[in-house]
């Protein structure tokens, strides 16, 4: 999600954790592969913060301007 506030709107994704778990607290630099990226990569590259929801916001993050080529390959 790109926003905390009502009503919330999220894309389905899968983090990129290269088989390294993410703890609580933990910085990283990672990918995402977004499952509609045709609908959630033009809300993700305006955005400069995003928000991990699983039932309820479990975290979030600052986005980090890819290489084209990097976006098109996840896609």
């Amino acid at each position: 999600m790109t926003s905390k506030e009502l009503p919330y709107s999220g894309w389905d994704a899968l983090l990129l954790l290269r088989d390294q778990p993410l703890h609580p607290g933990e910085r990283r630099r990672l990918g995402f592969v977004f499952l509609t990226p045709e609908s959630a990569a033009p809300i993700f590259s305006q955005a400069e913060r995003f928000f991990l929801w699983d039932g309820r916001f479990i975290g979030e993050g600052l986005i980090m301007p890819g290489e084209p080529s990097q976006i098109e390959s996840l896609g």
